[in-house]
């Protein structure tokens, strides 16, 4: 089979409707799907756990656990109410954004994928239009998986204080407990829980 004649997702449905009616977990789908892709292709599957969460999403697998899904054929109900962002309007995000992510500024120049996302998720009634659209490096995209905006704030700031604890950076350490402490202020993301 040549990579032109599936997707990614295709390969990725191909495992899960040969184990029907079946709990998998995360590794067992990457594991077979990667060295699947790698066979047939020559290429690298770089993130099928997006893949499977996109599936989910759209009504393809049941979610049973955290990591762990089903594929029923009884129960497949498609969302038509999650929105894909069109071609053109993708091409508007990027150009409005400089071609670069949003978080870190790396973009195309420094050989970074980057990826169009919505800032409210899909799943969470996010609309594909311009203003919910923004642009991430592969890395920040996948860090930032399905939670809200400030749900990946919150987790990225108090990443970047257990680092600059690390190396003693005193002045970043007191502007990352202050933003912190806008948080708990506010009761925003309560149930992300920093270690004071």
């Amino acid at each position: 089979m040549s990579d032109k004649t599936f997707s990614q997702l295709d390969l990725i449905m191909e495992f899960f409707k040969a184990n029907p009616n079946r709990d998998i977990a995360h590794p067992e789908v990457v594991d077979w799907v990667t060295k699947e892709y790698q066979l047939r292709t020559g290429k690298v599957f770089r993130d099928p756990d997006r893949g499977i969460r996109s599936l989910h999403q759209k009504g393809h697998l049941q979610k049973i656990a955290k990591g762990v899904y089903r594929y029923d054929p009884n129960f497949v109900i498609l969302r038509k109410d999650l929105e894909d962002f069109a071609p053109n309007l993708k091409k508007q995000i990027l150009e409005r954004d400089n071609y670069k992510c949003v978080i870190c500024g790396m973009g195309e120049k420094e050989g970074v994928e980057l990826h169009v996302d919505h800032i409210k998720p899909k799943d969470l009634g996010g609309k594909a239009t311009l203003e919910n659209g923004q642009t991430l490096c592969a890395r920040h995209n996948f860090l930032k998986k399905n939670l809200k905006q400030t749900e990946t704030g919150k987790k990225m700031f108090i990443q970047m204080l257990e680092s600059a604890k690390a190396s003693n950076e005193k002045e970043l350490i007191a502007f990352l407990e202050d933003v912190l402490k806008v948080y708990e202020k506010h009761n925003i993301n309560g149930h992300i829980v920093w270690k004071k």
